[in-house]
């Protein structure tokens, strides 16, 4: 029997395991998810919203086991609280636009016509859902897939084997039928065989680039829809009017929170020559006060990386860009808990350029590059000279300028003056190699749905 497991970064070891689920028994999974669908869209929308903040408040009340639990499974330090900020916002807002989101478009309603276009559930929707904000990731499809009328069937990253279990727990606990939302235990070859036998009507995928091809490959010819988030390589811009002090807070931030393992995560950082020394100097004392540990301790400011193998890619891509003349400034005997491992002191890395993977491929950990820029025109070559296009974050008084920056960059939101968020309002979306489709918004609803038209003549006398 194949076994799934989490090892700890916290300390190496096993934490949680649960065996693989057969491909026959997943296939009977699906029919009960297919046989409740029908009934679960009947249900007024009025009460699958109910039903799914009934579950999001259910799980909420599990925030004592859910925490601690996150800092097994992938390192992030307790003392931030798990993710239940940013999954109740994205939840209460689908809830909140659910009625407008999905009420018919009525083109004509005389005597003599009806015609108009309504929305309908897929069916099945399938979410695989990665390990680094696991909750908040699963839940921009979740809740709205559930509210619009789909069943779904949940499968989790091994890193945070617990959360599909935890979440459907929740929300069954709450009232969701327990056939409308299941989470499924799944080897990559099962996974494969399901999708590739047309087993789901959707399916949102997160995670990498390698992954999101695998996923493709296995849908090929199914004409089944896909939503993928892949892979990332944020990049800030520093103009010269900016406030030099919000920035180094909020990019610095957006670098190394949870240790770097954001999708959205700023990863390279392009400065106007005015502000470069200025910027960077700020920017290693700024990182410099992070205390590196255990993410159970409270005192604990940046926890491991999920596993030691996504931490050798940090420190790989580092030493290749300082062997090709770069340089790293935050001194390591600050933080002497970096034992090779798991655990990696956060690091910047300027005299960079783009020969260097370190400026070019995704990084996802806590380490950031920074180059200084002459003008608005460089620093918009160098934000588009890469494969993936998620978010950019753009510093400057001055929006119009920002708005206009905006419209030549290859990437899915242009953010000013802030970076690393996901406003539940705007549709989640990227270019390029970061994938396809958008989740949340009016958008994410119309993703979860399929238009279906009505085009009634009534009988006249």
């Amino acid at each position: 029997m194949t076994m799934i497991r989490c090892i700890s970064p916290v300390n190496g070891e096993v934490y949680a395991e649960r065996p693989a689920m057969p491909l026959e028994r997943a296939r009977e999974a699906v029919a009960k998810a297919r046989l409740a669908q029908k009934v679960w869209a009947r249900r007024p929308l009025e009460e699958r919203v109910k039903l799914v903040l009934a579950g999001v408040a259910r799980l909420n009340e599990m925030a004592d086991e859910v925490v601690p639990e996150l800092a097994w499974q992938m390192g992030r330090p307790v003392r931030y609280g798990g993710e239940f900020k940013g999954f109740n916002e994205r939840s209460n807002y689908v809830a909140s636009i659910a009625a407008d989101a999905l009420k018919p478009l009525v083109v004509e309603e005389s005597d003599r016509f009806e015609r108009r276009i309504e929305r309908e559930p897929h069916g099945v929707v399938f979410v695989i859902a990665p390990w680094n904000y696991p909750y908040m990731t699963a839940i921009n499809t979740v809740a709205p897939a559930l509210m619009a009328g789909n069943t779904v069937i949940i499968k989790h990253a091994s890193q945070t084997i617990l959360v599909g279990e935890r979440l459907v727990h929740a929300f069954v606990e709450a009232g969701v039928p327990a056939d409308v939302f299941q989470n499924l235990f799944l080897d990559h070859e099962t996974t494969a065989a399901l999708i590739a036998a047309r087993s789901f009507d959707f399916i949102n995928f997160t995670g990498s680039v390698d992954g999101g091809r695998s996923i493709e490959r296995a849908a090929a010819g199914t004409f089944t829809g896909l939503g993928l988030e892949l892979g990332g390589k944020d990049p800030g811009y520093v103009m010269e009017d900016a406030d030099l002090d919000a920035a180094v807070d909020t990019l610095m931030d957006g670098a190394t929170y949870n240790s770097g393992q954001c999708c959205c995560g700023i990863e390279r950082i392009y400065v106007h020559e005015s502000l470069y020394d200025a910027f960077v100097e700020k920017s290693v004392a700024w990182v410099s006060n992070y205390k590196l540990g255990n993410p159970l301790d409270p005192e604990t400011t940046l926890g491991p990386m999920a596993h030691r193998r996504f931490a050798e890619t940090v420190r790989s891509q580092i030493a290749d860009a300082v062997a090709k003349g770069a340089k790293a400034l935050v001194d390591p005997k600050l933080f002497p808990e970096d034992d090779g491992g798991a655990y990696l002191a956060p690091q910047i890395v300027v005299d960079v350029d783009h020969s260097m993977a370190f400026m070019r491929e995704e990084t996802f950990g806590p380490a950031v590059g920074i180059m200084k820029v002459k003008n608005d025109t460089q620093a918009i070559e160098l934000m588009n000279d890469c494969q993936y296009g998620l978010t950019v974050s753009l510093w400057t008084k001055d929006a119009e300028r920002a708005a206009g920056i905006g419209r030549e960059l290859e990437t899915g939101t242009v953010f000013m003056n802030r970076a690393d968020y996901l406003d539940p309002a705007l549709c989640w979306t990227g270019v390029k190699e970061t994938g396809r489709g958008g989740s949340l918004s009016v958008i994410g609803f119309h993703n979860l749905t399929r238009p279906k038209s009505y085009h009634l003549k009534k009988v006249t006398a």
